[in-house]
């Protein structure tokens, strides 16, 4: 079921992906920050998946009323992770998308979109003159303000930085039906 998971390096990540995947036999990893968006929106195209307000009672962030969202409520400031579950789950039923803890993505950073892979893939490539600048964080966290929490925030860490989450996605396989071409009509 379940669970927080905070404290953990983007290496620490990816050596659970590996190790789930050999155990169960499928393919897990990270997702790319394109995955991860799409999952948080849940179907929505608002700043959070239930509209473009964030509420305390919906997304465990820290309101220091310096947040840019003057329409949100103060409400309660938790300082530290919440079990998963302790708030509504996203239309595709993920909870914690918005605040709780950043989570990696597979990434690397980059500072702009232009070349970003179309095909939601991760984006690999190192930075301008093929320097590492770290890899993608999404979601914010509890201790972060609301402008952190929503589903196109962004941020990035080095490797060694330990204190973020991160969840998992698993790799689906496509079967062919005999009675349907490629593009799904009836062959």
């Amino acid at each position: 079921f379940p669970v927080t998971i905070e404290r953990v390096k983007w290496s620490q990540a990816l050596d659970f992906c590996e190790e789930l995947s050999q155990i169960t036999g499928r393919i897990y990893t990270l997702p790319s920050e394109a995955q991860w968006e799409y999952a948080c929106r849940g179907g929505t195209s608002t700043e959070f998946y239930f509209g473009n307000t964030i509420s305390t009672d919906l997304v465990n962030y820290n309101y220091n009323g310096d947040h840019g969202y003057s329409l949100a409520p103060q409400g309660q400031y938790r300082k530290q992770t919440t079990e998963v579950g302790s708030f509504p789950p996203n239309p595709f039923g993920l909870y914690d998308m918005h605040g709780n803890v950043w989570e990696w993505c597979l990434d690397h950073w980059h500072d702009h979109c232009q070349d970003i892979p179309k095909d939601s893939s991760p984006w690999v490539e190192k930075g301008i003159f093929g320097v590492f600048r770290g890899h993608v964080l999404r979601g914010g966290s509890w201790c972060d303000s609301a402008q952190h929490c929503g589903c196109g925030s962004r941020n990035r860490h080095l490797s060694d930085k330990n204190n973020l989450g991160f969840r998992v996605c698993a790799q689906t396989t496509i079967v062919k039906h005999p009675h349907l071409s490629t593009f799904g009509k009836i062959a």
